[in-house]
């Protein structure tokens, strides 16, 4: 059984065979298999296994320490057909996570395929997994690289490809009709499917993003808070420090001010083991 640390999110990556997964707490099993990104976004422990009808064995007793340019492992169970998951982590600033984590399932299943990208992908988080066992110089940014590239990739393949459009140009002037046709859906269709998994309307959504990068920004660097305004698409400073107090609770330079006190900015760390 697998603990993770809040605020985090778990995931495992099957890369071979196939077992089951669900939440300690509860609720129907899934069944996931080779290709599959299985994700935990509100940081759940979680139970796998090919039978969890069986009493649970906690993971921390199961780890095998890494030899020399290897990695953390967990061998566990037999009689059955084998499976290998590479299991990871990305923790990351609760204010500035929480419009996507929120809005996610505690169990999030995401079919990573059988193509180039899923391959690039498993490459990816091997290559994290040696990074995790094996530190070099800058490790600890690698690897909180490589668990968000994991996650932001599983996100554009849950929600899609609207959602992909306004993280990569987040100050352009979108609007519902343009995303409906760059996706080729309907405006109805848009808005139902961003309602159903993300519980909020494609604008709405678009405005609390670029108030996330705007405290990613007032936080990471020394720009004014009026070109800050500017970027995230609003007219007057003080339309912008009222839109961002709803959102965080306090005005942008209080903000700012205890970003620098508490020196915790927007980072994020990750890591992997195999199991």
């Amino acid at each position: 059984m697998l603990r993770p640390l809040n605020p985090v999110v778990f995931f495992h990556i099957v890369t071979e065979g196939r077992c089951k997964v669900r939440l300690a707490a509860g609720g129907e099993p899934i069944d996931i298999a080779s290709g599959d990104l299985v994700l935990m976004p509100q940081g759940d422990t979680n139970l796998l296994g090919s039978d969890l009808q069986l009493a649970p064995v906690d993971a921390d007793s199961l780890l095998r320490p890494a030899s020399p340019g290897g990695m953390l492992t967990i061998d566990h169970g037999g009689g059955g057909d084998e499976a290998r998951i590479l299991c990871g982590f990305l923790s990351c600033d609760k204010a500035l996570c929480r419009l996507l984590l929120d809005a996610l399932p505690r169990l999030l299943r995401v079919p990573l395929g059988d193509g180039s990208g899923a391959a690039w992908l498993m490459s990816l988080a091997r290559r994290g997994a040696q990074e995790n066992t094996a530190p070099g110089p800058g490790s600890g940014t690698l690897l909180a690289k490589l668990a968000e590239l994991l996650f932001v990739e599983a996100m554009r393949r849950y929600v899609g490809r609207a959602l992909s459009l306004m993280h990569e140009r987040p100050a352009h002037d979108w609007t519902v009709d343009e995303l409906a046709d760059r996706v080729g859906l309907s405006r109805s269709a848009l808005a139902q499917r961003f309602g159903d998994l993300l519980g909020q309307p494609p604008m709405q959504y678009l405005t609390r993003w670029r108030l996330v990068l705007a405290a990613a920004a007032l936080r990471s660097g020394n720009r004014v808070i009026a070109l800050v305004a500017e970027e995230s698409g609003y007219e007057s400073e003080s339309a912008f420090n009222r839109a961002f107090k709803r959102e965080f609770g306090m005005p942008p330079a209080a903000w700012r001010r205890q970003g620098l006190r508490n020196s915790g900015g927007a980072a994020s760390s990750g890591g992997i083991i195999r199991s």
